[in-house]
Order: structure tokens, then sequence, then C-alpha cells
């Protein structure tokens, strides 16, 4: 262990740590999870380090930082940002203190790395502090909310790429089963003739939708609160720092980062994450209502539907031989459920806040970044593992057609809905 000191009194740090004394406070105090923000998605991106990158070349350009420490923490951040140290970012994803926590783990990491680069013991912070050095101009406030939506920014990226690539997927077994009728069924009742293409295309489109709805939705990310410091304020962040930090963080990132119109009002409003939150709950509404179908539509295969078969991916029973089940799907509802169960948290956490902060963005956050990871993965494998093998079973489609009432509405601009119902009425009795 090594001693370090924050303005609470002497800590105890592991020796090897690039953590330091408010980090592994953190850690003591909060232990609700065992899941670290260092395994977020991004590896500690939500923890500030790719906010934080920008800051040493603006202050440094200004006149503010030294050179040398400037250049020292560049590179650690770029260092972080590679990945190559997840597991220095030990605060558990359920903290107090509005992210406090999570930004000063990584000041701390930073300093440290810095420390490194400029051959000095991490610790040792009286050449370069976290505080005063890497948290220079900057506040919780300000980083924490702008590095959750970069972020967001960058892991949505992938589920559009998952989901594109499940709507193809569907598209493609759209045209492969374009010309096999079948029933269409409203209420779980026989309603009117359509084909298994018409059926499956749909399920592309409405993918498509949502891929569509996410790029609109993040726009909103795109206005950050960075500069902002202390609710908004700009205490301590020099008019030409603000007005430089926001485009030199859209230059390294490559994405169109603005300023806030409003920073005070954006550092306490959460409605991004909200009107996020509802679009994920949404998609995985659709992917659950999709399963749902396909389990439908192959259930049996005997003594169900059995229009479609999907890949036989385990066995389906400890007792009963030959069973399988439609595991893939049973996958995707579960996951569906998690991210509309997330959905109300992110809500709660918002409306919780009070006056000009929100405390409770780290749970948003770690919602937020679970649930586009688990659609994400769940869109890939829906995609790979299950509607790529689906076989049609153009025979018992047809049969279901056959032997319903569903070709009969056809005839009412012909004969009118009275007899029509009267034809109908005799095709169940007499068969």
């Amino acid at each position: 262990m090594r001693t370090e000191e924050d303005s609470l009194g002497i800590v105890e740090v592991p020796e090897q740590a690039l953590w330091g004394a408010q980090t592994q406070r953190a850690v003591t105090n909060f232990r609700a999870s065992g899941i670290p923000i260092g395994a977020l998605p991004g590896a500690g991106t939500g923890a500030g380090d790719r906010s934080n990158w920008p800051l040493p070349g603006v202050n440094g350009a200004q006149g503010r930082l030294p050179a040398p420490l400037a250049d020292a923490i560049a590179t650690a951040a770029g260092d972080v940002i590679a990945g190559h140290h997840a597991d220095q970012f030990p605060v558990d994803v359920f903290q107090g203190g509005a992210g406090t926590s999570s930004n000063m783990n990584a000041n701390e990491v930073l300093a440290n790395l810095a420390l490194r680069h400029l051959g000095q013991t991490p610790g040792d912070h009286g050449l370069l502090h976290p505080n005063d050095h890497v948290n220079l101009c900057q506040s919780t406030n300000d980083v924490y909310p702008t590095a959750i939506r970069i972020a967001l920014m960058a892991e949505t990226a992938g589920l559009q790429a998952g989901l594109t690539a499940l709507a193809e997927a569907f598209a493609a077994k759209g045209g492969e089963f374009a010309d096999i009728e079948k029933l269409g069924r409203t209420q779980l009742q026989d309603a009117v003739p359509m084909t298994l293409g018409q059926e499956f295309r749909a399920f592309a489109s409405t993918l498509r939708e949502d891929v569509a709805r996410l790029d609109e939705v993040l726009r909103l990310f795109a206005e950050v609160n960075l500069g902002g410091t202390a609710i908004g304020t700009g205490l301590l962040a020099p008019d030409e720092y603000r007005a430089a930090v926001v485009p030199e963080l859209a230059a390294i990132t490559g994405l169109p980062l603005v300023p806030c119109a409003d920073l005070i009002e954006s550092s306490w409003d959460t409605g991004a994450f909200v009107l996020f939150s509802g679009l994920l709950k949404r998609t995985a509404t659709k992917l659950s209502k999709i399963a749902n179908d396909l389990r439908l539509l192959s259930s049996g295969p005997r003594g169900g539907l059995g229009e479609i078969t999907l890949p036989a991916m385990q066995p389906g029973s400890s007792i009963m031989p030959g069973k399988v089940n439609p595991v893939i799907p049973e996958m995707v509802n579960q996951i569906a459920f998690q991210v509309i169960g997330a959905d109300l948290t992110v809500t709660m956490a918002a409306e919780a806040g009070q006056l000009q902060l929100n405390a409770f963005e780290p749970v948003m956050a770690y919602n937020l970044l679970t649930s586009i990871t688990l659609l994400t993965r769940g869109a890939t494998a829906f995609a790979t593992l299950c509607v790529a093998g689906i076989t049609a079973n153009p025979d018992r489609c047809r049969g279901h057609l056959d032997r319903s009432t569903a070709r009969i509405t056809a005839m009412v601009p012909e004969i009118g809905y009275a007899r029509a119902a009267e034809r109908a009425k005799a095709m169940l009795r007499n068969g």
C-alpha cells in the first residue's frame, strides 16, 4: 500500500493502483453491484476520460498549463481511451455524488499516468495534481454528463449496425418467402390471406424505422455543457476556454458537438436521456413482439401452427427426447424485459433531480449503456443464430389458409357482407 491524502485526510491506496485517495474512498463506500465503471461499454468512457482529453491541450495552448504537463495528460488520456487501463476504474456503477467519484477516478488515473510519462512516481502530486491540473477549468457538473453523451453516441453506432443487419436478415427471408401464401391473423383468429414474405418484410420495415429514429434522438446528445463547470455558471473557466473547448472535443471525437444554449438548464436537464431511453424501450418492445411471433409461427411443430421452422440450437428438455425450444427468441424476449425495466429506472432518476443538478446520472448512464449493449448483442444473435436459418413450411401455410374462412373476405364487394358471412358460417358447419 501507499499513503495518499485528500481534503478529508490520509487514505491507504494499493501500491500498483493508478487511482488515488478519492477513488479509494469511493471503492470503500460503494459496494452495491460489484460492477465497476471500467466494465461499462467503452471501458471508462463514462468515467470522464474522453471529455478530459482536450482539456490539457486547450489549457496548454492558452497558457494555463505548462506544455510538458499538458502533453503528459493528453498522452495519458489517449492511453485510457485506447482501452489499456479499464481495470483502473474500480468505482461501482451505483454511486452517490452525482458522478464525482467517476470523474475523480478519471482525474487520478490520468494524473498518475501522466506522472509516469514524466518519469515521476504515481501518487506524488507535487508536480502534477488531479484537481489542480487535470481538473483545471472543469467540474464534474460539466465533464461527467458530456462524457455520458459521448459514450452513448459511440455505443449507439453499434446498436444501429446490429439492428440494420437484423432488418436485412428479415428482408432476405421476405424475398425468399415472397410466394408462400398463408393465413393472416388478428387477435389470434383467422383473418385474411397474405404471404409469408409480407410478414417477414414487415419485421424488417419496423426495425429500420427505429434505426432512423435513433439518428434523430442522438442529435440531442450533440449539445454538451462542457465549459459550464459548477451548475452551469462557468465558474473558474475563462471565456476563451469555454469558446475553445467544445470545438476541440468535437475535432478529437469526430462528433458534431456544440455548446448548449443555456448552461444552467443543461446542468440539470436529463430530458435527452429520458427520450433516448424511451426509444430503446420502443425498440425492445418491437424485438419482443417479433420474437413472440416467431415462437407462435414455429409452435408445435406438429401440435401448433408450425408454419416456419427455427434453427435447432440445443436440446430442449432434460426429460422429453426430441423436444427443441425457440431459445434465441426467448433470449430476445428476456433482453426486452430488462430494457423495458431499465427505462423506468431512467425515468425515475431523471424525475428525482432537484434544483441545479441531477445527482442520479450514474444510474442513468449504467442503465442506458447496458441496454444498448444488450440490444446490440441480442439483435446480432437474433440475426445470425435464428433468422438466417429459418425455413418455411409451405404445405402447412397453405393448409391453414385453405381450411379457414379467410378467402371469403374477398367476396364482400361482389355479394355483400351479410351473404359473405352466411357463406363463412356454412363453411364452418360443413367443412
